[in-house]
């Protein structure tokens, strides 16, 4: 009879561990509205700074998209193919802010070990957006939601693998003009 190491078996997550993984997952969105900015910024250190945030919470073959009205718009693999696709839809503005909002993590899966590490997780996110794109004599807001699939590694934490971002409204505002008030 021959004794091989056990591999230590997944338990049940406590409420504890389970608001750690939601607030985790939902950290990656905050960072990725950062990365957003940072990108939009255009400089060599801010876009490599941008890029280096998008490769910790992208999977490598993340796949990644917009819609509008139920139509792709933009889309890409991967977080350096997104940062490309970012950075060419930011260049025309001179400023921009990502705003999260609302966020509503949805947990499919969690497994933790008996040293309480979480080995495995599974979720779905959705968090709402008002991205505002200043150019100058304007402002572009973005009214949106991002959906996105995540997925635990070990070793890498929380990655999303699967993003959408929807646009549900819009408005292009000039800059300067005063608004009534009565």
């Amino acid at each position: 009879m021959s004794i091989s190491a056990a591999k230590p078996s997944a338990i049940s997550a406590t409420p504890a561990q389970t608001a750690q993984a939601r607030q985790e997952i939902e950290y990656l969105r905050r960072r990725y509205a950062k990365a957003t900015d940072l990108i939009g910024e255009n400089t060599d250190a801010s876009v490599a700074e941008g890029r280096r945030i998008y490769q910790q919470i992208f999977t490598p073959d993340a796949r990644i998209r917009t819609s509008s009205g139920g139509e792709v718009g933009l889309q890409s693999k991967g977080p350096d193919s997104w940062m490309e696709v970012a950075q060419n839809a930011l260049q025309e503005y001179v400023a921009t802010q990502h705003l999260i909002g609302s966020q509503l993590v949805e947990l499919s899966r969690l497994e933790v070990d008996a040293d309480d590490n979480v080995t495995a997780g599974e979720a779905k996110m959705s968090s709402y957006l008002q991205a505002w794109h200043a150019r100058e004599d304007s402002v572009w807001i973005f009214i949106g939601v991002y959906v996105d699939k995540v997925r635990h590694y070990a070793g890498e934490g929380w990655r999303i693998y699967d993003m959408e971002l929807m646009q549900l409204s819009g408005d292009d505002r000039p800059l300067g003009t005063p608004r009534q008030t009565d």
